[in-house]
């Protein structure tokens, strides 16, 4: 069986956002790929794999579980996002080599396909009604199931005006405040809007994205309870799940809560408690495919189902692994769509097809794709590269931070 020789990455994208990382063996032309892509600590990333790499030369590359288990415990401290992703992406590309030492896709090493194809949730927005509902209604026509449904950026809706919010007389600079209030007021009478133009054929969702305080979370999902919606995404920040039992007292709007998570210890209670209804841990930031076929498993035996996250920041490699679970967990709810551009997809031949609301992976050894270095390297923008990107720093009318 092969052996690991080395681990590289390469950082793509314009703004070296994403990136891959490479594991070679002792065999000529064996090797496998992995995302360790993290918007915002792309280098950091890339040092952690390098730590790492020493670990791991030499191991036979077929002990999947083995060589995470090594590494999940080899810094003492564990469940961190940063050491997560570096394991996530060697995670990711040993089942890749494993598929082609196998000549089969990863999905049916794990058991083979339980649906035909990947249903995913569309990104509606528009800042005003009248563009969201258009934007709902193109996404409704290409075929997607389920549409999420927002009013211009994450907390739309709640945002005030820096002059007509009640702010104090030596108020820090901002350009608006985020009101709960506001926000309590506007999201509602949007699918009220939604729901009397458009029905209930279609399947909605909405990102809370952590802006409201928590006794205001509990109202928001009890007032958009006859509105039906698939379900309600990060009500809550993490730090505040312990109010999901307070929302299952007060309504039935099911949740969807993990986008931030990295620990098994914040997943598990919401999980086994029936607390929420879908579990939304990126693959990467969950440590890789070995783990997250884990939660999977766990969700099934306790009615709850998957949506593994994606989002703009994530790369096509990470999208391929959420794929091959995707495809095999009975207990899959629904997946987050990603765009990407052709140039980016032209990196990644072999990459899942979007296409009619449905994402189709392929029949390839593997996780059915490559990657063409040459073209990678070619999408950096070093000036861009050199960047340091943060958060979104969204306020309240006294300044304080809203978590997102």
């Amino acid at each position: 069986m092969a052996k690991i020789s080395n681990i590289r990455s390469i950082r793509t994208r314009a703004a070296g956002t994403w990136v891959i990382v490479i594991v070679e063996t002792d065999q000529p032309g064996l090797y496998g790929i992995g995302s360790a892509s993290d918007h915002y600590h792309a280098k950091t990333v890339i040092a952690a794999v390098e730590a790492i790499t020493p670990l791991l030369i030499g191991r036979e590359a077929s002990h999947i579980e083995d060589n995470w288990q090594t590494v999940y415990t080899s810094a003492y401290w564990r469940n961190g996002s940063i050491q997560n992703t570096a394991l996530a992406a060697i995670d990711m590309a040993l089942w890749d080599i494993k598929g082609k030492e196998a000549g089969m896709p990863v999905y049916q090493l794990l058991g083979g396909p339980v649906r035909a194809a990947v249903p995913c949730y569309a990104h509606a927005s528009g800042d005003t009604l009248q563009e969201l509902e258009d934007d709902v209604r193109r996404y409704h026509e290409e075929g997607y199931p389920v549409i999420r449904c927002q009013l211009g950026p994450y907390g739309g809706g709640g945002f005030l005006p820096a002059d007509q919010a009640k702010r104090p007389k030596n108020a820090w600079p901002q350009k608006s405040a985020f009101d709960d209030e506001a926000y309590l007021e506007n999201v509602p009478k949007m699918f009220a809007y939604l729901r009397d133009k458009l029905g209930f054929d279609l399947k909605f969702t909405h990102d809370v994205h952590e802006h409201l305080l928590p006794h205001n979370a509990v109202t928001l999902a009890k007032l958009l309870e006859p509105y039906r919606l698939y379900f309600l995404e990060d009500l809550l920040s993490p730090e505040q799940v312990g109010w999901y039992r307070h929302v299952r007292q007060q309504c039935t709007t099911p949740q969807a809560m993990g986008e931030l998570f990295v620990n098994p210890h914040e997943w598990t209670p919401l999980i086994t408690e029936r607390l929420i209804d879908f579990v939304r841990v990126r693959v990467s930031k969950g440590g890789g495919i070995t783990p997250c076929r884990k939660i999977a498993t766990l969700c099934e035996w306790f009615g709850v189902h998957t949506a593994w996250q994606e989002g703009g920041d994530n790369d096509p490699v990470n999208q391929m692994a959420a794929v091959h679970l995707d495809m095999v967990s009975y207990s899959f709810g629904i997946q987050e769509e990603n765009h990407f551009r052709e140039n980016e997809l032209e990196v990644f031949p072999g990459h899942a097809l979007l296409e009619g609301g449905y994402l189709y992976p392929n029949e390839k050894p593997g996780l059915g794709m490559e990657i063409d270095e040459a073209k990678a390297r070619a999408l950096l923008n070093p000036d861009l590269a050199a960047k340091t990107f943060y958060m979104a720093e969204d306020r309240r009318a006294d300044g304080t931070i809203v978590r997102p």
